[in-house]
C-alpha cells in the first residue's frame, strides 16, 4: 500500500509539470491554425449534399505517400483566403485514390480491385482522373456533379487562387484561361 502523502506528492508534482510549458509545447498558433479551415467531406457526403442543395464540387485526389499532396495541404489549403473561398464556393472533397472500401453512389458501385496491394487505385479515383493517375490532382465538378476538368500538380496559394476563381466564378464558360488570368486580381499575398 502506498502512503497517502506519496500520492499527494505525486499529484502535486504532476500538476506542476502540466502547468510549466516546456520548449516543445506550442503556445503560438501555427499559420495553419489561423483563419478558416476547409470543410473536407467524403465523396459520399458531397454527393448527398449536391442532391439537396446544388453547389460546385472540388475533389482533391491524393495518396498517403504523396509528398506534394502533403505540401499542398500545409501551404495552399491552409491559406485563409483559399480556405474561405473554397468553403463558400464548393463542396470540398478529400479522396484517397487508394482507399480500400467500396463506394456506392445510387446504384453505381466503385471498388478498389486489389485493396490489399500497395498503390492499387480505387475505381472512383480512376474514373474521376480519367485513368491519368497523378497526385495530387484536383477535379472540378459543376452543380450537377458533371466533370468540368482535372488539374494536376502542386500549386502554391498565389498560383492556385486564380484557378479556383476561374472555375468557381464560372469564368471558364465565358473566356479562355489566359484572358482571365491576365486580369485576375487576387487577395493572396
Amino acid at each position: 500500500m502506498i502512503p497517502s502523502f506519496r500520492i499527494y506528492g505525486l499529484v502535486l508534482l504532476l500538476s506542476v509539470f502540466y502547468r510549466i510549458p516546456n520548449s516543445h509545447s506550442q503556445t503560438i498558433p501555427l499559420a495553419a491554425d489561423k483563419g478558416p479551415k476547409i470543410e473536407w467531406l467524403t465523396f459520399e457526403e458531397a454527393y448527398q449534399r449536391i442532391k439537396k442543395k446544388p453547389k460546385m464540387v472540388f475533389v482533391d485526389v491524393y495518396t498517403e505517400w504523396c509528398g506534394w499532396c502533403k505540401k499542398m495541404d500545409s501551404q495552399t489549403f491552409s491559406n485563409p483566403e483559399i480556405a474561405d473561398y473554397m468553403n463558400k464556393t464548393f463542396y470540398c472533397v478529400k479522396l484517397d485514390a487508394e482507399r480500400k472500401d467500396t463506394v456506392v453512389l445510387d446504384s453505381v458501385v466503385f471498388v478498389n480491385p486489389n485493396p490489399e496491394n500497395k498503390r492499387s487505385s480505387h475505381r472512383l479515383a480512376v474514373e474521376l482522373l480519367r485513368g491519368k493517375m497523378s497526385y495530387p490532382s484536383y477535379v472540378f465538378l459543376n452543380k450537377k456533379g458533371e466533370m468540368i476538368t482535372v488539374v494536376p500538380g502542386f500549386h502554391p496559394p498565389k498560383e492556385f487562387e486564380p484557378m479556383l476563381h476561374f472555375f468557381g466564378d464560372g469564368a471558364w464558360e465565358k473566356m479562355k484561361w489566359e484572358e482571365f488570368s491576365e486580369g485576375f486580381k487576387g487577395k493572396v499575398q
